[in-house]
């Protein structure tokens, strides 16, 4: 099953209802799609037909192949028997195969079995299948014995196809209404036909009203990821906003926590009793185009300066992430804080229940990361994951607790999506992590743990080496406990990253299907970002490391990843709060990239003149001088009295 909760899907319609551009937006972000036609070449003299087919033919992107199978409609079968899990397919559409399905030319033949055939190569293909198919169930009986035979086909096509696929939508008039499954799936809107085919339908959607969510009582305890998570009726943890943030959001957001959520950003419908989430998942990148023109539009600004300087990369990245070469300052982030421990020699040295005692001081608003939070003006979450078994003696995490941490960390992304979120800043705490994210890169980057394992800090500020060798001696035991174990990403979750690790894969992995960035900070942040590259290798290009904190573990781990830490302050403020720290100089870049104007030279304006009604220079400027404080005149640089209200000349 593919990352979006289904990976095969129905689309239903009418004729020029749109489901054919709809169809076509749910796949836009794949990197390759296989475009299966199925409709005959028709009649050479035709020329309305010859319209049509070459009208789908050019909104179909340079990348998508092409596949014919009118001459044998057995062939579709084949095509979607073979497809990989990493294919995409999107067959257009059904009514053209049945059409040559009843041609007399493949007489005789067995159409009730051939549509059963089909609809088992649909219900055991792992690829990512969208077929397109005209309704013709509500339409009226035709009057002819071929028109009856068609009709008929294609009902019972649609009917065992649409038993098959995982997800069933049909479109009206340009609207998606969601069949199956038979909980309510968010609205997408189907693009309009002038839309470009380049342009993606699941940017930018427009917030669409939903039911509100009741917030869980302020002071609710921090909620630990349950076993059974595949029903999708488990309550996510409270969203909390720091009481020290007086500024008020932007009313044209929503708000983090009030329980209003917006549309998705994608055009995928999230089944939550169906996501599996596995390796070589197509998940959607940046855009390629964006990032570098907003870096080379920084060089035509009026800037003083040489510019920039490192922070380009912010720029660039949020050009990027936001598909425009003049992005924004991020007005709503959130911060996810990964509350887990690890038992035996990992957490060596740390003070029992210490990480507990961090959580609740951030929930009650202090503390670094709480107080940053407030400063930023940022939400927080705050989420216990399972505590992890001794990495040393077996298995951290339980593969199934595996598989319910990652669809957990989905799902809170997906919540922060919802709720109208630009970024998210993933923290953590917890005993042992760091060991943990010592041993995760041990195993996906073959690095000796003494490298990656930063000393142990006690809480009077003193080096306790003797837990460091405890820390590394574990982690070595684990290394050669696994040494024939295979090294997928979810055994390494499972026998050496554990609960907080794994949760925080699972948010990566969400947030990248949602296209929301994700600000790194700290060992089970990158150690998360190491994991999800065997599942999906376009997480780590919406992660953006801020700073490596002097860690040696982020270092690796940044320099596998190919992400550039953006300052070298060598702040150890704890998971997140660096992060946070670093937040204001990231948003004053964009703030000056998106709000200076082009230099005078290069066709910009020209504002150096306040202008001067006396010597005809325009008019007057836009301010007055204060207000004195006291009675009397008020004198600016010099001996002459200036009476308030006047320009000073």
């Amino acid at each position: 099953m593919s990352v979006d909760g289904w990976h095969t899907l129905l689309v239903l319609g009418g004729i020029r209802s749109g489901k054919s551009e709809f169809a076509e937006s749910l796949v836009a972000d794949a990197p390759t799609v296989r475009y299966v036609a199925t409709a005959p070449a028709g009649d050479p003299e035709d020329t309305e037909w010859a319209t049509r087919l070459a009208v789908h033919r050019a909104r179909r992107p340079g990348s998508w192949s092409t596949e014919e199978t009118a001459a044998d409609p057995g062939r579709l079968v084949e095509v979607i028997a073979a497809a990989g899990p990493n294919e995409t397919l999107l067959v257009d559409d059904l009514g053209g195969w049945v059409t040559v399905l009843l041609d007399p030319a493949h007489q005789p033949a067995d159409d009730t079995a051939t549509i059963a055939e089909l609809a088992a190569a649909v219900r055991s293909s792992t690829a990512r299948v969208v077929l397109v198919s005209p309704e013709v169930g509500l339409s009226l009986v035709p009057t002819t014995p071929l028109g009856r035979a068609f009709t008929d086909a294609l009902g019972a096509t649609n009917r065992a196809v649409a038993d098959a696929c995982d997800a069933v939508a049909l479109v009206v008039a340009g609207q998606t209404a969601w069949l199956k499954p038979a909980t309510p799936a968010p609205a997408h809107a189907v693009p309009p036909a002038a839309t470009s085919p380049e342009a993606e339908p699941g940017r930018a959607a427009a917030p669409q009203h939903a039911a509100p969510r009741t917030a869980a009582p302020r002071n609710a305890p921090a909620q630990a990821v349950p076993a059974d998570l595949g029903t999708g009726d488990v309550t996510l943890p409270e969203v909390l906003t720091p009481a020290a943030a007086p500024v008020p959001a932007p009313a044209t957001s929503a708000e983090p926590g009030t329980g209003d959520w917006a549309a998705p950003t994608m055009a995928l419908p999230m089944i939550a009793t169906g996501l599996v989430i596995q390796p070589g998942m197509e998940l959607p990148m940046p855009d390629d185009y964006t990032g570098p023109q907003a870096v080379d539009r920084l060089a035509t600004l009026d800037i003083p300066g040489a510019g920039l300087g490192v922070l380009e990369q912010v720029v660039g990245f949020a050009a990027a992430t936001q598909g425009t070469s003049t992005p924004r300052p991020w007005d709503s982030v959130r911060v996810l804080l990964i509350q887990g421990d690890h038992e035996g020699g990992a957490s060596a040295g740390a003070t029992p229940g210490e990480s507990a005692r961090r959580a609740r001081q951030t929930r009650a608003g202090r503390g670094a990361l709480a107080r940053l939070a407030a400063e930023n003006r940022a939400a927080l979450q705050i989420v216990e994951a399972p505590v992890s078994a001794p990495m040393e003696d077996g298995p951290a995490l339980p593969a199934d607790e595996v598989e319910a941490a990652l669809r957990y960390g989905w799902r809170l992304a997906e919540q922060a999506a919802d709720a109208g979120v630009q970024l998210l800043v993933l923290a953590a705490c917890g005993a042992g992590a760091e060991a943990a994210a010592a041993a995760v890169l041990a195993a996906t980057a073959g690095a000796e743990p003494p490298t990656v394992l930063g000393r142990v800090i006690t809480e009077q500020g003193e080096i306790d080496d003797t837990a460091w060798m405890v820390r590394c001696a574990a982690v070595r035991d684990a290394l050669h406990r696994t040494r024939r174990s295979a090294r997928e990403a979810k055994d390494v979750l499972a026998e050496l990253g554990g609960g907080d690790i794994a949760l925080a894969t699972g948010v990566l992995l969400g947030a990248t299907a949602r296209k929301v960035p994700v600000l790194l900070d700290g060992p089970v942040g990158t150690a998360a970002a190491m994991v999800s590259r065997d599942l999906a290798g376009q997480a780590r290009h919406w992660c953006l490391l801020p700073d490596h904190g002097g860690r040696p573990g982020v270092r690796l781990a940044a320099d596998v990843l190919g992400l550039t830490p953006l300052v070298d302050l060598r702040l150890d403020l704890g998971e997140g709060a660096t992060a946070l720290a670093a937040l204001p100089l990231l948003r004053s870049a964009l703030t000056l990239a998106a709000t200076l104007p082009v230099h005078p030279s290069l066709g910009g304006p020209d504002d150096s003149d306040t202008g001067d009604t006396a010597t005809g220079g325009g008019a007057e400027p836009d301010f007055t001088e204060p207000e004195p404080a006291g009675p009397g005149p008020t004198t600016i640089g010099s001996d002459e009295p200036v009476s308030p209200g006047r320009r000073a000349d």
